[in-house]
């Protein structure tokens, strides 16, 4: 697990594993058959430590801009305290199939957790697919990362939320074609 954050789950072999846990690598083969093995065991318990936030903790909160804004105060303190694992991770996904599956998994609850909080708006339908949008978008570890980079505050990320949310409530764009 702290290979995986500290070089990424691309540069962390079955060696390098032994290595750090003081053991031969055919020890690390007869608890971990395989990288998915290694993968699965190091996300439950990477994510034993880090949970992330319970949409239980905003479910009774009744205004839909308040319930975002807790939300996303949650993913993004989460964010913030396990910055480096989510990136390593977001960089290495598509050169690790085994780390596939574990964030696919972590993208379908953010799906899950958008959808329910952009149902709480009760935007009309010409509009519910921006609130939608915008919601999933700004729920996503890489578009935390962006706002990050330039320098803004949680408080500020979700404030800035709240003014795209907004402004998709209003939205005239016209929907893609699928």
């Amino acid at each position: 697990m702290h290979l995986h954050e500290e070089v990424g789950p691309r540069a962390t072999t079955i060696s390098a594993i032994a290595e750090r846990a003081g053991v031969q690598r055919l020890t690390v083969y007869r608890h971990f058959p395989d990288e998915t093995a290694v993968f699965q065991a190091c996300t439950a318990h990477w994510l034993t430590l880090n949970p992330p936030p319970d949409p239980a903790a905003w479910a009774g909160i009744a205004d839909p801009a308040a319930k975002l804004d807790a939300a996303l105060g949650a993913f993004y303190r989460y964010y913030s305290a396990t910055e480096r694992m989510w990136t390593t991770s977001h960089r290495d996904v598509a050169e690790v199939p085994a780390l596939q599956g574990p964030m696919a998994q972590f993208s379908g609850f953010l799906a899950s957790v958008g959808e329910a909080l952009a149902g709480a708006f009760d935007a009309p339908p010409e509009t519910a697919w921006q609130v939608q949008t915008t919601i999933q978008l700004a729920l996503v570890f890489p578009t935390w990362a962006q706002l990050q980079a330039r320098g803004l505050s949680d408080a500020q990320k979700v404030s800035l939320v709240g003014v795209w949310t907004r402004g998709a409530m209003s939205g005239s764009a016209t929907r893609p074609a699928r």
